[in-house]
């Protein structure tokens, strides 16, 4: 069971990871995501090292645009208390705009309190593949990203670097 928690925890953040960088306050843009659905694979070789499949889905957190939404699936490897995003797809929904993010690169690090498990904490960077109408500035474009624990099955995502003009006015 505690196995399962973990591994549903890591994989709630490992989804949207990112490099922390210094960001201008107006290149921010803050989603709160939810878990939609958790496959685990043990790997067999020692205990707590797992591939994990995660479907989540994510709305903009504040702003003008709070219908624009995120639905993403996430492959990521557990070993322990430490994890590697193996793969990731995000698709960006906003008013007029479609955008395709794939992960480049994440890491991830188990929060405890109380020596409980809280959640995770993850970093990572992505590039949008494909970005058209109201998003068509991320074509190509490289952001940073972090995630941190919001309650069980839920977490908070930050991209930073997000281009200006990609922003709601």
């Amino acid at each position: 069971m505690k196995t399962s928690f973990l591994a549903i925890v890591l994989c709630s953040a490992l989804g949207l990871l990112g490099l922390s960088g210094g960001a201008r306050a107006d290149t921010i843009r803050r989603y709160d995501c939810s878990t939609d659905g958790v496959d685990r694979e043990p790997m067999g070789d020692r205990d707590e090292h797992v591939i994990i499949s995660l479907q989540y889905t994510c709305h903009l957190a504040d702003g003008p645009l709070r219908d624009a939404t995120i639905t993403a699936i996430s492959v990521s490897e557990l070993d322990g208390q430490k994890g590697t995003s193996l793969a990731s797809l995000d698709i960006h929904h906003a008013i007029d705009g479609f955008a395709v993010g794939q992960l480049l690169e994440g890491i991830a690090f188990l929060v405890m309190r109380d020596k409980r498990p809280l959640g995770i904490a993850a970093s990572g960077k992505m590039v949008f593949k494909f970005a058209s109408g109201s998003l068509a500035a991320l074509s190509g474009k490289a952001v940073n990203f972090t995630t941190k624990p919001a309650g069980f099955g839920r977490f908070e995502m930050e991209f930073s670097d997000w281009p200006e003009a990609a922003q709601p006015k």
